[in-house]
């Protein structure tokens, strides 16, 4: 059995869902010495989170982000936990619901993600910041 870590710091960028799948491979190349295996990708924030899903038409992010926002409003008067803004409370609640990690598995040393997968780095703050992930890949 090979374990892996590594740590990547992605660049901020502005609210929305970002596909990073590139930036995950590029940053893991031991994933090639795995032929059979898993692959977990963990975000270290609170404030963002990390989904897989389709990776092929822009406008899914788009909807992503439109339907987020929505469903999780900024502004509300209720909540109680807004001392860093208005997107503050929302965005922690964005990434509960979406979770901070993913699971892909490991096959011929690629991520055996399907045809039209990608990871996105779901940013549901303004002004994030750049964001860091722990890649962590196990195997045979």
């Amino acid at each position: 059995m090979k374990i892996f870590q590594e740590l990547l710091q992605l660049h901020e960028r502005r609210r929305g869902f970002h596909l990073i799948t590139g930036e995950v491979a590029q940053a893991m190349p031991q994933l090639r010495e795995i032929r059979t295996g898993m692959c977990q990708v963990f975000i270290q924030h609170t404030s963002a989170s990390l989904t897989i899903n389709e990776n092929a038409d822009p406008t899914v992010r788009k909807d992503f982000e439109m339907y987020f926002s929505k469903v999780v409003p900024e502004n509300d008067p209720d909540y109680q936990h807004d001392d860093e803004g208005p997107d503050d409370m929302p965005a922690h609640l964005k990434a509960a619901m979406l979770g901070s990690s993913v699971m892909i598995p490991i096959r011929n040393g690629n991520l055996a993600l399907g045809t039209w997968q990608g990871i996105y780095l779901c940013e549901h703050r303004n002004h994030g910041g750049s964001r860091k992930l722990v890649i962590t890949a196990w195997g045979e």
